[in-house]
């Protein structure tokens, strides 16, 4: 009789202890996920915004082309009338 309550005793104590340790490692990987996360989550907004400054120059440029044109035209224009 004695040696079953010692197994149950030494089967109780290595569940709790087994328990206590997975509950330790899965908060630690939670811990791990949300900062990994937040990472992810930090990089792709700075990458939203860089991609919309270039969009934003993108769009730009075709502008800036056409006036640089106008200003040549003026600028042979000018010259020609001296």
């Amino acid at each position: 009789m004695e040696s079953i309550i010692s197994a149950l005793v030494a089967g109780g104590l290595t569940l709790i202890g087994t328990v206590l340790t997975v509950s330790s490692g899965q908060k630690k990987t939670e811990q791990k996920l949300q900062t990994a996360q937040a990472v992810t989550d930090c990089k792709i907004d700075e990458l939203t915004r860089e991609v919309r400054l270039h969009n934003n120059f993108a769009q730009r440029v075709p502008v800036i082309e056409e006036q640089v044109k106008v200003i040549n035209h003026r600028i042979a224009d000018l010259e020609g009338g001296k």
